[in-house]
């Protein structure tokens, strides 16, 4: 039986989430399925990937949200000469003027905060990009044998740019997994684009309003985990990811042509997780397979690997996703 209070919280995260919607349209125009897919994922603290052309304010829209949510917010923009203790911190030797000692302190470097936004994660080396790894996934940082605890909530919202290849390291399978949504951006509508000509180009100012601190927010996201799913959903889930394996005795014939791997558990787990959140964002206390279907793209395009004979007929993982969801 649900409880009073839950069905409370949850009017509250819709109510928060409406107004967050309304805060982030007083500077970003349009986007509204991709800013709807940011937010269901950091309502269940996961990262994203953002894939999208430069000048689409991808930037802009995770500064907003920070700011929104009055998180604090670091850029961290990726090169190739960018080193792990770039991102993490390193030790610095202090002096003590009154006695003369010198000792290491840590400084912390810019992966300590609470919304990091990874410009162009692929132009860094994998050595690079695996400094994020423990962040992501343990919310720590480990340098010179200590471990230090980053503040909660944590966020990374990575970027790539899908038209410059040369000089870039595609991220490995296994980091690409850490990611909860893979989030694809692209241009905006002609009547959307006169609107931002409109109000970029003039004296247009925006005063944001902070909707929730970093304490509610962390509220909110074990709310989302508390909520119920019914077991039929978990299972139909379940097999749906299942569909996607070539090496499942279920799975279709294109499967089998088109796909060199398939997803595997954690696509389940995100399935649900953020089928949870898409319901408490609509005022909702369980999901329902329709939620499951809105977030099927973001989280399994970069889950199926398609082969070289997919490649050879365009066919990408998203139009497996399509046809894979008819079975759903």
């Amino acid at each position: 039986m649900k409880k009073r209070s839950d069905l409370t919280e949850i009017r509250d995260l819709q109510t928060r989430y409406e107004s967050i919607l309304a805060e982030i349209g007083k500077v970003i125009v349009g986007q509204k399925d991709v800013i709807d897919q940011v937010l269901v994922c950091l309502f269940c603290n996961g990262h994203s990937l953002i894939i999208g052309v430069p000048g689409l304010a991808k930037t802009l829209l995770v500064n907003t949200i920070a700011d929104i949510l009055d998180l604090t917010f670091n850029r961290i923009q990726f090169t190739p000469d960018l080193m792990p203790a770039d991102i993490t911190g390193t030790h610095v030797i202090e002096e003590d003027l009154s006695t003369g000692r010198r000792n290491f302190r840590f400084l912390r470097g810019p992966i300590f905060a609470n919304v990091i936004l990874a410009d162009e994660i692929n132009r860094a080396p994998p050595k690079t990009q695996s400094a994020l790894l423990q962040a992501m996934q343990e919310h720590t940082v480990t340098y010179g044998g200590n471990t230090h605890d980053l503040s909660l909530p944590f966020f990374v919202l990575a970027t790539q740019n899908p038209i410059e290849q040369e000089g870039t390291y595609p991220l490995p399978e296994a980091q690409l997994d850490r990611f909860m949504f893979t989030i694809m951006i692209d241009y905006p509508g002609s009547a959307d684009e006169i609107e931002i000509v409109r109000t970029t180009t003039s004296a247009y100012q925006v005063e944001l309003e902070k909707v929730v601190n970093a304490d509610k927010f962390i509220d909110f996201q074990r709310l989302v985990r508390k909520m119920p799913v019914a077991d039929d959903i978990v299972e139909r889930v379940v097999r749906f990811v299942s569909l996607t394996r070539p090496s499942s005795k279920a799975a279709p014939e294109r499967i089998r042509r088109y796909v060199s791997w398939g997803a595997g558990p954690r696509a389940s787990q995100y399935l649900i997780l953020g089928a949870k959140a898409r319901a408490a964002v609509d005022g909702r206390y369980s999901p329902t397979i329709g939620d499951v279907r809105s977030i099927a793209h973001p989280v399994l395009r970069h889950r199926i690997i398609t082969n070289f004979a997919a490649e050879a007929e365009g066919i990408k993982s998203d139009d497996i996703i399509d046809e894979l969801l008819d079975s759903l």
